[in-house]
């Protein structure tokens, strides 16, 4: 079958230390992607336009001036452009009457997907760029809670077929920060493989101590482990991450987003999905199948959108 290369899009994910471009159809297959460690945070005096460029000069060359669609934090207030927040309760097209297309100066075009804020968070609404593909992407049909893993991991409730509410927590910043430059990292070793024993007894501690004691009182334990002999340097590592993550899983629960022996859902398309669902599993939750490419498949769902209410984008 010949490819109809007027309806290849090309999708970016550009985020804070990372730009992945991605060559699709449009049932969501990915035919080519780029990736570069050009996030936002590393472009030189705004050269966002010459970054995009040089990214996908070789598609323009092979196919043409095709239309660009650009998700995550290259619409902050950091990136290109600053695009709006949409509140919630928000659904796919409330995402897509908010995009702003862009005419490039050598030709073409790129729209620029809108984030999401929940105005009733508390102390502050709060914000996510790029998530909100990955749940479009999941799905709008049931009622259910979504988990998004990553530095800034967001929890999400689907209800009456939209986004209803989300909530940011900082795992994995906290964890990367403690892992890296903390007291902890003098002595842990970081092994070849991912030590799932260790993981899971981090995990045990906080899910199964009755104090109400929190994160703080539990991280020392990675040190007092190895002076204890409990734990080895290579075990810490993995000891820290299940401390973190199953402190993220009891601090929601705290919150409200499940109760035991709900189904949810994890999404992403990395190594932090299992983490996340080994976690779950540990505290008694059922889990909903996701598909690894959500991301894709929401940014394609609000472009189609946007494509109908502008027809210029």
């Amino acid at each position: 079958m010949t490819l109809d290369v007027t309806r290849l899009r090309i999708i970016l994910d550009w985020g804070t230390t990372s730009f992945r471009a991605l060559l699709v159809t449009p049932d969501g297959t990915v035919r080519d992607r780029i990736e570069t460690e050009e996030g936002i945070q590393s472009v030189r005096e705004g050269d966002f336009l010459g970054v995009l460029q040089r990214a996908i000069a070789p598609w323009r060359a092979a196919y043409g001036f095709l239309p660009v669609y650009a998700a995550g934090m290259i619409g902050s207030r950091n990136g290109w452009i600053e695009m709006p927040y949409v509140p919630t309760p928000a659904d796919s097209r409330d995402l897509a009457a908010q995009v702003k297309n862009l005419p490039l100066p050598d030709g073409g075009t790129i729209t620029f997907l809108p984030g999401l804020t929940d105005r009733s968070a508390h102390p502050f609404p709060d914000v996510m760029r790029g998530e909100e593909t990955q749940l479009v992407g999941f799905g709008l049909d049931k009622d259910i809670t979504v988990v998004l893993p990553g530095t800034h991991a967001k929890w999400a409730r689907i209800a009456g077929r939209r986004i209803a509410a989300f909530q940011t927590l900082v795992t994995g910043e906290i964890f990367s920060t403690l892992s890296r430059h903390s007291f902890l990292s003098k002595v842990a070793r970081r092994p070849a493989t991912s030590n799932w024993d260790a993981f899971l007894k981090g995990v045990a501690l906080v899910r199964d101590d009755k104090r109400t004691a929190g994160l703080l009182t539990h991280l020392f334990a990675v040190r007092t482990g190895w002076l204890s002999g409990a734990l080895v340097p290579e075990q810490m590592t993995d000891y820290l991450s299940g401390l973190v993550v199953a402190s993220e899983f009891r601090e929601a629960k705290a919150l409200g987003w499940f109760t035991d022996g709900d189904r949810i859902a994890v999404v992403g398309d990395d190594d932090l999905v299992e983490v996340y669902e080994r976690v779950a599993g540990a505290f008694g939750l059922s889990l909903e199948p996701a598909p690894e490419d959500a991301a894709v498949r929401g940014c394609l769902a609000v472009a189609r959108i946007a494509e109908d209410i502008h027809p210029a984008a």
